[in-house]
């Protein structure tokens, strides 16, 4: 190597070595800064410091986002209100940005689409995105949706000479009849006649509407036959109401099951608990008979109740569902006669509303059987003709009553002996057709033994003038039941003259019965 090139490099090279320059192993020559503790602690570098970092990490991002919102160029940062507004606009951009995209996920390619236009923060005026961005659903003025029809002016037409329009032009009565069906219930779908500028003639609205009115009204039916109505084997929640509170009282133990039902009720068995009242002994089973608050089943129950001098002052004031609340009302206080003169029936316990609640004619929860279904021997055939002949006459003439209903599927045979139930229909003798409600039960009575093998049983109008104790001699059925019929007009002109009943019988404490 030249000498006098070494010598020429030595002094560049520095007081160190030559081979720690270039070594790249060596460490490298750094130069610290020095800056003061004032100068860490300045908040101003922190955020310059934070900046770079920032620029650093995401560099497409910063470039993006550079604007007067993010750096407050030319605008007053100052203000905490200016602050608050920035942020709730950039806000509302993102949320009618979510908005647009939810509405095209449901839109899709479909025809018929919906839009959020109502929901959206940012006014169109104060929104940045661009019109290839935003569809033509997506402004609040639609140029292709129609407006609703103005209204007619009072003197019944608009224009003057050939651009007249009266009230009865066909597309305005058209518009306004598709206006009109918005005011259908609302389970009742129109769709949206008005955006399709629909023009529906006035035959074919006429139909919608009565079509509309009857649906109302039917769902109305069906939802007051669940509410209100008594269904077979079912109450309704009044019912169920009423129950809950028996058996809460202590009055009823349990309530095990149904066990009839028939046209006018529902039988339920219970267990009875204590009782509510000294004088009122609950007996160990109770039948709990629910009166079905419909009047669908049993339409003719009216002329059993109205014509009955007992009730027929109040039965005028009365409306159909509060009928049955009396109807179950007779039958207690009939009850209470025939208890009273000692004819096998079910012991009253208490009457609430429409639920009445008796003794239980039966054991273990096994009703006793109708006289129909029980199979008997000749001799108590007999002895049950017998019983059945004594308490009809002991209930015309001492308890002042004809059963109305009386025949094999209203007599139970239990502990060797007949029993009477469903008493709600029994009137007295003077009602105007309680003559002829008599001859119909001793022709079910007479029928049936006869049929059954007893000699002894006598024919329906023998029977009649047995029970009755009147002397009708009409040869055939057709003269018996008219002179049946005089007699019921003779007293029905007595009461009308007098205006009141006439009786012997006195009152059990039931509804008064007035005497001459």
């Amino acid at each position: 190597m030249d000498s006098v090139g070494v010598a020429a490099a030595a002094p560049d090279a520095g007081p160190g070595p030559a081979w720690q320059s270039k070594c790249p192993w060596g460490a490298p020559n750094t130069t610290s800064i020095s800056c003061s503790l004032a100068d860490v602690m300045s908040e101003q570098l922190a955020k310059e410091l934070q900046l770079e970092e920032e620029n650093a990490a995401f560099p497409e991002v910063v470039a993006a986002a550079e604007g007067p919102f993010i750096t407050g160029e030319n605008i007053d940062t100052s203000s905490d209100l200016m602050l608050a507004q920035m942020l709730q606009m950039e806000f509302d951009r993102e949320y009618d940005a979510q908005l647009r995209r939810e509405e095209k996920k449901i839109n899709g390619d479909s025809k018929v689409s919906i839009s959020f236009e109502n929901y959206r923060k940012v006014h169109p005026y104060d929104s940045d995105s661009s019109e290839d961005e935003v569809d033509w659903q997506d402004t609040r003025h639609d140029p292709y949706r129609a407006d609703k029809p103005t209204t007619t002016p009072r003197k019944g037409f608009i224009g003057k000479g050939k651009d007249i329009t009266t009230k009865h032009d066909e597309v305005v009565c058209g518009r306004k009849n598709t206006a009109r069906m918005e005011n259908f219930a609302p389970e009742f779908q129109v769709g949206d006649g008005i955006g399709m500028d629909l023009k529906l003639s006035n035959q074919v609205f006429n139909a919608l509407k009565q079509h509309a009115y009857s649906e109302e009204r039917r769902s109305a039916r069906l939802h007051e036959k669940k509410e209100h109505s008594t269904a077979e084997k079912a109450v309704d929640p009044k019912t169920r109401l009423l129950l809950y509170k028996m058996v809460n009282s202590g009055m009823l133990e349990t309530i095990t099951g149904c066990i009839s039902t028939g046209k006018e009720s529902v039988v339920f068995h219970a267990y009875g608990g204590k009782s509510a009242t000294e004088d009122k002994v609950v007996p160990p089973e109770c039948a709990i008979k629910v009166f079905k608050t419909t009047l669908n089943e049993f339409k003719n129950r009216d002329k059993y109740i109205k014509d009955d001098y007992r009730f027929k002052d109040r039965f005028s004031k009365l409306n159909p569902r509060k009928i049955i609340r009396m109807w179950a009302e007779k039958e207690m206080h009939n009850l209470t006669r025939m208890q009273n003169a000692g004819i096998p029936c079910p012991q009253v316990v208490i009457l609430k509303k429409h639920v009445l609640v008796m003794s239980f004619i039966g054991q273990d929860q096994v009703p006793a059987p109708k006289l129909k279904d029980v199979t008997l021997s000749s001799e108590d055939m007999k002895k049950a003709y017998y019983q059945i002949l004594t308490m009809m006459q002991q209930l015309y003439k001492e308890c002042n009553l004809v059963h109305a209903d009386l025949s094999e599927y209203n007599m139970l045979w239990h502990d060797g002996k007949v029993w009477l139930i469903d008493v709600s229909q029994s009137v007295e003798p003077t009602h105007p057709h309680g003559l002829e409600f008599l001859f119909r039960d001793c022709r079910n009575v007479s029928q049936f033994f006869q049929k059954g093998g007893v000699a002894e049983a006598l024919n329906e109008r023998e029977l009649f003038n047995a029970v009755s104790g009147l002397n009708i001699t009409a040869d055939n059925e057709v003269d018996f039941q008219a002179e049946i019929e005089a007699l019921e007009k003779m007293n029905e002109d007595h009461v009308q003259n007098h205006g009141k009943k006439l009786s012997t019988f006195s009152s059990d404490g039931d509804p008064p019965i007035y005497d001459e």
